[in-house]
């Protein structure tokens, strides 16, 4: 399939142009337009997080219970997708290679490629930001998501994210989630929170803003129900 990423990077929508009898998989809900001979249907099957157990996981991570599928039966067939909050899009090319995903970045991708709901464990659920990420594996694009633009670190050594600002990084990475300052209450004081301490060699893309952050400033307007 062919990709176009258009109006980066604060109002991204990707364009995608299917082979014949190819198949796009993408989170329900982010399509936006499409040719009118594409085939559309709905499935809970994914990769080894398939099926029935593997929709509810995904439910609890945030994201929605179904997946959709789009199949071109012509050469030419195009798909616009779009993310649900106004950001920048990314397409990561899957070799064999692993790739761990915030839950709610995930947008699309080829029907070769797996993915797996991970849960990161006592770490993850310290992060505050999300107690699911996916495992991502086998062979083809990914297209993730952000809020704000994506800006890529290639980490050679130790590399420090705030937690709510990353939006995936390679496996060949090791991380352990700790306070940002000397003390845990000097570092939920001064507004930092935790952060993701990287150790390795490999890529870690991170989003310019933080939509937990973002969510509860909006929150904090809005009148009481």
């Amino acid at each position: 399939m062919n990709v176009e990423l258009l109006h980066q990077p604060d109002s991204a929508i990707a364009r995608i142009t299917l082979r014949v009898g190819e198949e796009l998989v993408a989170e329900a809900g982010c399509m936006i337009a499409m040719s009118g001979f594409i085939n559309a249907s709905t499935t809970l099957r994914q990769g080894k997080g398939g099926g029935i157990l593997g929709g509810l996981k995904r439910l609890v991570a945030g994201e929605s219970l179904f997946l959709s599928v789009f199949r071109s039966p012509i050469a030419g067939g195009e798909v616009f997708l779009a993310p649900k909050l106004m950001g920048d899009i990314l397409q990561y090319q899957m070799t064999g290679n692993g790739l761990v995903v915030q839950s709610t970045s995930y947008l699309a991708s080829e029907s070769d490629v797996d993915i797996e709901l991970g849960f990161q464990g006592f770490k993850s659920l310290f992060s505050g930001e999300s107690l699911f990420w996916l495992n991502i594996s086998g062979v083809g694009s990914v297209l993730l998501t952000s809020f704000g633009g994506i800006y890529e670190v290639d980490v050679d050594g130790e590399y420090i994210v705030d937690t709510g600002h990353i939006v995936a990084f390679e496996k060949s990475l090791n991380f352990k989630i700790t306070k940002s300052g000397s003390s845990w209450v000097g570092a939920f004081l001064g507004g930092e929170g935790l952060v993701c301490h990287f150790q390795g060699q490999g890529k870690v893309f991170c989003q310019t803003h933080n939509p937990g952050a973002f969510g509860s400033l909006v929150g904090s307007q809005l009148p009481p129900r």
